[in-house]
């Protein structure tokens, strides 16, 4: 028996970079570096583990849409332990939403073929976190989500989904979808050996008319939503400072009463 899983993963900008709005109001992504999103990490993460602890055959795929760049998320994957990528990149893809990804997601998964989707929690630069569940409406499958724990035996996949009340065990038979927090378990980093063997992994190149897609059912003219209007944020200002000669008590207090913080 094979079991095929798919990752999701995104290239996302570093968030400890300086981070700006492009003319079209779109996330500027030439003026900063980019990376794996970390909590697509964890994703990767516990598709290795159902690899690993399986007596199946398992392949691991990831996925990410994005610009050329993003192939370095994929790399990432690939040698943390990933068998093979796909990366779909077309022009037209410049400004899609959640929505537009979700359908680029899913054509994909359909053309790769798959048993399992896992998802990260939500990407570090949008922070939705909606995406899994629109891929598993369009797939027309079971979605599990917010899961800190999965495991999957005899066509089921099991997960548990901690909250602040209580923990819910979950089931739902594959084909299914799933997301995993960043309480799932801490991502591998990648040896040398993986990082050597990573070059040698495939990795498929798709675009729009691959998946069947037309142009204007993604990118900006295709979104459901759009940034109107975005401000710069304010220059950090010198802060005040209070010198205590016996009335510091009050002036402190006097400036949180002016915050309103008190």
């Amino acid at each position: 028996m094979s079991l095929r899983i798919v990752v999701t993963v995104k290239y996302v900008p570093d968030a400890t970079g300086d981070r700006h709005f492009a003319d079209d109001l779109t996330v500027d992504r030439d003026d900063v570096d980019g990376l794996l999103s970390e909590l697509d990490e964890y994703a990767v993460e516990q598709a290795l583990q159902i690899s690993e602890n399986s007596d199946d055959d398992v392949e691991v795929t990831v996925l990410t849409v994005g610009p050329e760049d993003a192939k370095d998320a994929l790399r990432k994957a690939l040698s943390m332990g990933a068998d093979k990528a796909i990366h779909v990149e077309d022009d037209d893809l410049h400004g899609t939403d959640a929505i537009g990804t979700s359908l680029v997601l899913a054509k994909a998964i359909e053309k790769a073929g798959y048993d399992l989707v896992i998802s990260g929690m939500a990407s570090t630069d949008g922070t939705m976190g909606i995406v899994p569940a629109l891929v598993a409406e369009r797939l027309g499958v079971p979605q599990i989500t917010l899961l800190s724990e999965v495991s999957v035996e005899g066509g089921t996949i099991t997960g548990r989904r901690d909250n602040d009340a209580a923990s819910e065990t979950l089931e739902a038979s594959l084909p299914a979808v799933v997301s995993v927090t960043d309480q799932s378990g801490e991502a591998r980093y990648p040896s040398f050996k993986g990082i050597m063997a990573a070059k040698k992994k495939p990795v498929e190149s798709w675009d729009l008319s691959d998946l069947e897609i037309e142009a204007d059912e993604v990118g900006l003219e295709g979104a459901y939503t759009k940034v109107d209007a975005a401000n710069e944020r304010p220059a950090r200002t010198a802060g005040t400072i209070v010198k205590d000669e016996g009335e510091g008590g009050k002036q402190l207090a006097e400036f949180l009463a002016g915050q309103k913080f008190i």
